[in-house]
């Protein structure tokens, strides 16, 4: 299978970093606002149209992607006029072993509070700066002439050069690494300056509401602008002139720091040169993978680690349009955090994915309480959520379950790569487990997962589902993976975790092919569409449970019936996982490489999946998941890691 991978690995010295990341910069020669292009740290990022700041965002915003300036930490939440709170919220009840479990899954007589609970809070769009003329008049597209942008990838430079009434601009913009800010340097004759605006917050797309200016506040303070937006305050240091009750004029060089305490900001040069210093060193440290016989995926490689470094690697699980705009009322969908950090750790790049497990740290009593309002032991983890854990309601949201193993697969990846996690992370573990265990049913001398519940391939009914395939396996080795967790401590593995494991009922087969569930009226027939799930039991997972035979047909059978244009960007990187688990890198390659719509990787590096998700950060992570896997990443590490691969 390795032999047969056209990948080099830096271990055997034959990859020139630099030229392998440099070769992949991004260039622009005409305004597109399908392609913005992003530079940030994490926590940060500053979404740039050709101008190399935001000059065209109404352009921009009507045409395809809103420039917004988000982080990790800006969030806002309308006041509440429902009169009511989340503890009104009425629960739908679903039988289980005989008794009532309450979901919150119906809006039905309650649609205020309903909307309100998933629309707040959300993420917020912290300004916009642009280049904008001394006279007033608006910048167009059709203004600018001469357009060449370049991402310069190896030092996160955003170089940008055109002409705007007869004058040469350029313009370098750069995301300061340490704070949440970004700086930018304007080099130009002509009469322009560079200003920032503030909108009211939103859950839409553009995370903005430019019509409500009587709702928030921008007072100037010295050089800190202090907002607020209903009860949320943040905000911004730099150097500014005020012209409106939300504007102000800055300079043609300068820098914005932005942050929930007043904080001073940092000198332009300092963050050019710390900038560089940067992505340097990222470029530098972890893993690899040259591949100059296969450019295309060389560079979807390539510009994925610098995406889901600046837009999935913060303290929070990113949305799975990162920090670029906002997606589902602005939150993040839990269920896609090993799609989004997962890969980290495989490219031996483990502090980035550890920069969010303090979150699950900080919301494991509001786990453990979910867990316990429904009848089960442990910490039950949320599906559509924010900050506090709270878990948005839905009709399906709520019925997922297979976000519940990722906290074992990433504290065990950890663990593999520094045996300090043990002591750090076995209070996620040990209470993700309880609950694992807690929430499987016995049925004979089997346990089985469901009903209610509602697998990743999401279209099928909580009520007439059981037993997912892929979840069963999930679930074999989240708790296998806990138990070895109490081994090293010298504990002893509680009895239920060891009678659930053993006891989980077999993979459902019908047709000689895995099936979503046990339940599944048809093989592949009617809903041959969305997430092929059954093919994970044999993906981010190593399939103790799976025939491989059976998969193999499995495979085969999805490849040829499967309605990709009707599944999501990280379900080619799961596929290709399966493949190579399989044996069959050529397999692995002509599904990474799959030509339609919802594997469309465009010039930065992203893969919109339809009006309003004009970038998928889940697909970039999948991808890098299955070249690690191809291209035997693991070698960076210990041998625990080769299992968890």
């Amino acid at each position: 299978m390795l032999a047969a991978a056209p990948f080099a690995l830096q271990g055997q010295n034959r990859i020139d970093r630099k030229a392998v990341v440099s070769r992949h910069n991004v260039v622009l020669t005409a305004v597109d606002p399908t392609c913005p292009l992003t530079v940030g740290n994490g926590e940060f990022a500053f979404n740039a149209d050709v101008t190399g700041l935001q000059t065209l965002a109404a352009h921009y915003e009507a045409k395809g992607v809103p420039l917004c300036t988000q982080s990790q930490w800006g969030w806002h939440a309308f006041p509440n006029t429902t009169g009511k709170t989340a503890a009104d919220f009425q629960f739908s009840e679903f039988e289980v072993e005989g008794r009532k479990v309450p979901y919150a899954s119906s809006n039905k007589g309650q649609e205020p509070l309903y909307n309100y609970l998933r629309d707040n809070p959300h993420r917020l769009h912290l300004g916009r700066v642009a280049l904008v003329r001394k006279n007033g008049k608006a910048i167009e597209p059709a203004d600018l002439s001469a357009i060449r942008q370049e991402l310069e990838l190896w030092t996160g430079t955003l170089h940008s050069r055109f002409v705007l009434d007869r004058f040469e601009v350029q313009v370098e913009t750069v995301a300061q690494p340490a704070l949440d800010g970004f700086a930018w340097r304007v080099t130009t004759k002509g009469p322009f300056t560079v200003e920032i605006t503030f909108p009211y917050g939103s859950p839409g797309m553009s995370a903005a509401d430019w019509s409500k200016p009587e709702k928030h506040s921008s007072t100037l303070e010295g050089t800190i602008i202090r907002r607020q937006l209903d009860q949320d305050v943040y905000f911004v240091a730099g150097s500014f002139q005020q012209t409106g009750p939300h504007r102000f004029s800055l300079p043609l060089e300068g820098s914005l720091t932005f942050a929930k305490v007043p904080k001073r900001g940092l000198v332009p040069a300092i963050a050019f040169t710390t900038a560089k210093e940067h992505w340097e060193n990222f470029w530098s440290t972890g893993a690899a993978v040259g591949m100059p016989e296969h450019p295309e995926l060389e560079r979807r490689t390539v510009l994925s680690q610098y995406l889901t470094a600046i837009q999935c690697a913060g303290s929070l699980p990113p949305q799975e349009t990162g920090l670029t705009c906002n997606s589902w009322n602005g939150k993040f969908h839990l269920e896609m955090h090993w799609w989004h950090a997962a890969h980290f750790a495989l490219w031996n790049r483990p502090t980035l994915l550890e920069r969010s497990m303090a979150w699950y740290q900080s919301i494991l009593p509001s786990a453990i309480a979910k867990a316990k309002s429904q009848g089960y032991q442990g910490a039950r983890w949320p599906k559509m959520t924010a900050t506090d854990g709270f878990d948005s309601p839905s009709p399906i949201g709520p019925f997922l379950i297979w976000q519940q193993p990722h906290v074992l697969h990433f504290a065990e990846m950890l663990y593999q790569l520094d045996p300090a996690a043990l002591s750090k992370y076995s209070g996620l573990v040990f209470a993700t487990a309880d609950f694992m265990a807690s929430y499987a049913v016995k049925h004979g001398d089997e346990y089985w997962l469901g009903p209610p519940v509602i697998p990743a391939q999401e279209n099928h009914p909580p009520k007439e589902t059981w037993n997912p395939t892929y979840e069963l396996e999930y679930w074999h080795e989240g708790l296998r993976i806990a138990s070895l967790w109490r081994t090293r401590l010298k504990q002893p593995v509680p009895q239920k975790w060891s009678a659930v494991q053993q006891g989980l009922a077999a993979l459902p087969v019908k047709d000689g092919v895995y099936l979503a569930h046990a339940n599944c009226p048809q093989t592949y027939t009617e809903r041959n569409r969305d997430h092929p799930s059954m093919l994970l039991a044999l993906s981010m997972t190593p399939g103790t449970k799976v025939d491989k035979e059976t998969m193999r047909r499995t495979l085969a059978l999805v490849r040829k019936s499967w309605k990709w244009d009707q599944t999501w960007g990280w379900d080619f990187g799961a596929t290709a996982m399966t493949a190579v688990r399989l044996g069959d890198s050529r397999a692995a390659f002509e599904i990474l490489m799959m030509d339609t719509p919802k594997n469309k990787w465009i010039a930065n590096g992203h893969t919109p999946q339809r009006a309003n998700l004009p970038c998928y950060l889940p697909s970039n992570g999948a991808l890098l998941a299955a070249v690690a896997m191809m291209a035997n990443a693991s070698y960076v590490s210990s041998e625990g890691m080769k299992q968890l691969l």
